[in-house]
C-alpha cells in the first residue's frame, strides 16, 4: 500500500488532506508537533520541525512514498516574526534533508507555499512567471522557503504549490471567511472588519486538496522538479460580494463597521492566480467548487457545532 506523510496533519488543511488520500487508498502517516495530539491517519508521529533529530527519526520510521508538507506558522497577524522563519525555513529545510538522506527517496514531495509571496501588483491575472513581491514576514519566510527547497531538487522530486486564498468548513475562526460565517450563525447584527474592499481568488480546501492529490499522482518530468504551480480557482471575489453572498444565505444584512486596528498595513489589494501550468500537470482543469457552495457548506457545519462553553 501506498504511504504517504503529511505534516500538520491536525490542522486545517490536514485533516481534509488526510480524508481524501485514504478515500484514495493511500496509508497516511500523519505528522504532528506533540505526541498528545490524535489524528484520523492510520499513523500518528509527533516532532517539531526545528528539531533536525526528531524530523529524521520521524522520517525513518515513515519512509514514506510521497509527502505533503503543510506544517508552517501560517497567521499572518501573528506577533513573533522569527516563528515564520524558523518553522517555515528552517522546518522545512530539516524535513527535506531527512527526506533526502532517506536509502529511497519518495517518488513525490509537495510543498505548499502561498500566494502571498506575490504582494501587491497591478497585474490583472498572477501567472508562475510573475516576480514575486512580499510585503509582510508570512510572505518573505514563504519565498525564502521556495528557494532554499529548491536546492533540493536535484535529489526529491520536488513540487512547490503556491495556494491561493481557501477556506472551508473546519477552518479557524481566526481567519477572515471563518469569522464572518461565525457571525451570520451566531445570529449576529454587527461585524467589525478591516479594509473590506479588497478581492482575493478564493478556493474551496476541499479542491486545494484534491489538487495537491492530483500533483503528488500526475506524471512527472525530472526537469519539472522544484517548480512552481499555482492553486486557484482563476476568479477573484470582492469581500463586499462574499458578505453579500452570507446575507443572502442567512436571509438577512449584516452591518460592517471597519475596525482601524484590524486594518492591515501594507494590505494586497487584489490576488487572481492563473491555473493554466496547475491544469497541465493534472492533464485537466482544475476543478473550482462555486464559492457559494462552499460558504452555504460552512454556514450548515457552523450551525451545527454547538456553542463554546
Amino acid at each position: 500500500m501506498t504511504t504517504t506523510l503529511v505534516t500538520g496533519a491536525a490542522g486545517f488543511t490536514g485533516r481534509w488532506m488526510i480524508d481524501t488520500l485514504q478515500r484514495r487508498g493511500h496509508r497516511v502517516v500523519a505528522a504532528v508537533r506533540s505526541p498528545h495530539t490524535a489524528t484520523a491517519a492510520e499513523h500518528t508521529l509527533a516532532a517539531e520541525l526545528d528539531d533536525p533529530q526528531a524530523v529524521q527519526a520521524l522520517v525513518a520510521q515513515a519512509r514514506p512514498d510521497y509527502v505533503v508538507h503543510l506544517a508552517a506558522l501560517a497567521f499572518v497577524g501573528h506577533d513573533d516574526p522569527a516563528a515564520f522563519y524558523r518553522v517555515n525555513v528552517l522546518g522545512t529545510e530539516h524535513l527535506l534533508a531527512a527526506l533526502a538522506a532517506l536509502p529511497t527517496p519518495p517518488r513525490r514531495v509537495l510543498v505548499a507555499s502561498s500566494a502571498n509571496v506575490y504582494g501587491d501588483t497591478d497585474q490583472p491575472v498572477l501567472s508562475e512567471q510573475q516576480p514575486p513581491a512580499p510585503v509582510n514576514h508570512y510572505a518573505c519566510s514563504k519565498l525564502a522557503m521556495e528557494h532554499m527547497a529548491r536546492t533540493f531538487r536535484q535529489r526529491l522530486p520536488l513540487v512547490i504549490a503556491r495556494p491561493f486564498n481557501y477556506t472551508g468548513p473546519g477552518q479557524d475562526t481566526r481567519f477572515l471567511i471563518p469569522k464572518i460565517v461565525d457571525h451570520f450563525a451566531r445570529g449576529c447584527r454587527d461585524i467589525e472588519l478591516g479594509n473590506t474592499h479588497v478581492s482575493r481568488d478564493f478556493s474551496d480546501v476541499r479542491d486545494v486538496v484534491s489538487a495537491y492529490l492530483g500533483l503528488l499522482e500526475a506524471p512527472f518530468a525530472a526537469e519539472h522538479s522544484g517548480q512552481v504551480v499555482n492553486v486557484c480557482s482563476g476568479t477573484a471575489t470582492p469581500l463586499d460580494e462574499l458578505i453579500a453572498h452570507m446575507n443572502r444565505l442567512a436571509g438577512y444584512e449584516i452591518t460592517v463597521k471597519v475596525n482601524p486596528a484590524f486594518v492591515r498595513a501594507n494590505e494586497i489589494n487584489s490576488l487572481r492566480g492563473s491555473a493554466e501550468r496547475l491544469a497541465q500537470r493534472l492533464g485537466q482543469p482544475h476543478h473550482t467548487t462555486p464559492l457559494a457552495t462552499t460558504l452555504a457548506d460552512m454556514l450548515a457545519a457552523a450551525q451545527a457545532s454547538p456553542p463554546p462553553a
